[in-house]
């Protein structure tokens, strides 16, 4: 990435370190052009270096989320942010901090942002990806919801990156990991590379299960 696009995902509100970071847009940078998504956007740091690399692969990026933050965003949890609070509705609002990082990226015309949850959106989506982005609620029924929700929509040689990924249950959640053993254990997708928490797969050309 360009050091003003480096610049502006490092001003952003996130949970994604700079070594994943830089993993994330290089598995990016290995997909096909076309539609990517994006699950789970908060403030969009994980947005610009995907968005990034869409653009030099002439790709799309959709990039979900409801925008009221996660469980552990919430008042009385440990990553609660009171300045994204908004004022009107008393809870969390992130949907304007991702609208001013696409804007100070100047990826308005490769990223779309879709305001909804995953149970809404993955009702309605058909369309094929070639790269996917899971990094939504981490609970396990909606990071098992989310995979079967668009998992299945990534091609014969898609990359899907998942993050928050940990072996150790003394390091973080279950529920990623139990996703990315979902994904290989079904002969589906093939493990490429870990950096951190973030793994990287690629589809197989095989039936999905």
């Amino acid at each position: 990435m360009t050091p003003d696009l480096l610049a502006v995902a490092a001003a952003t509100k996130g949970f994604l370190p700079d070594d994943e970071a830089a993993a994330l847009h290089a598995a990016a940078l290995s997909a096909d052009g076309g539609l990517w998504l994006e699950v789970g956007t908060y403030c969009g740091k994980s947005t610009v270096h995907v968005g990034s690399a869409a653009r030099r692969r002439d790709a799309q990026l959709v990039t979900v989320d409801h925008h009221r933050g996660s469980e552990e965003n919430q008042a009385g949890w440990e990553w609660h942010d009171t300045s994204l609070v908004d004022p009107h509705t008393g809870r969390l609002e992130t949907l304007p901090s991702l609208r001013r990082t696409l804007w100070d990226a100047g990826l308005d015309d490769v990223v779309t942002a879709v305001v909804g949850s995953t149970q809404q959106v993955g009702r309605w989506w058909t369309s094929p990806l070639t790269f996917l982005f899971l990094d939504g609620n981490h609970t396990e029924e909606v990071a098992q919801h989310d995979y079967a929700a668009f998992a299945p929509h990534v091609v014969s040689g898609g990359v899907l990156c998942i993050h928050d990924v940990f072996e150790n249950p003394a390091d973080g959640g279950r529920p990623p990991w139990n996703v990315l053993r979902r994904a290989v254990d079904s002969g589906a997708f093939a493990e490429v590379s870990t950096t951190g928490s973030l793994r990287v797969l690629r589809r197989k050309s095989t039936p999905f299960a």
